[in-house]
């Protein structure tokens, strides 16, 4: 059983930057692989970012439409994943969701449907 946990959502004017962190309990298994998701209101779930926690940074899996500004670093040390978000944007307005899964191959992180532990969520809302 994987737990995941979010936190760092509020409010920020555009053009500003907000740290998301997504914290998974270690019970049986290590996650393998850890991803953030979005949800706006009407519009179906945006995989953004993902990341295999023991690979790091060369394994990061960032999606096109947040590229240049989104990043996902972690530290293993405390179970922790980050979704850097910088320049942000009115159309950034969203649930935020981590995810996690013990069972996804490495190379396959960045496939979104297979994940199956969630957040609660975290809402980000950008003002202009």
């Amino acid at each position: 059983q994987v737990q995941v946990v979010e936190s760092g959502g509020g409010s920020v004017q555009a053009g500003g930057s907000l740290r998301l962190s997504c914290a998974a309990s270690r019970y049986t298994y290590r996650p393998n692989c850890m991803a953030w998701f979005r949800q706006s209101p009407g519009k179906e779930r945006e995989g953004l970012a993902a990341i295999h926690t023991e690979s790091g940074a060369a394994s990061a899996y960032v999606a096109d439409s947040v590229k240049g500004r989104f990043t996902i670093p972690r530290d293993n040390a405390k179970n922790t994943v980050y979704l850097q978000m910088n320049s942000l944007k009115p159309e950034d307005t969203a649930m935020y969701y981590c995810a996690a899964d013990p069972s996804i191959g490495a190379t396959l992180c960045g496939v979104w449907s297979r994940y199956n532990y969630w957040g609660q969520g975290t809402q980000v809302t950008v003002s202009s």
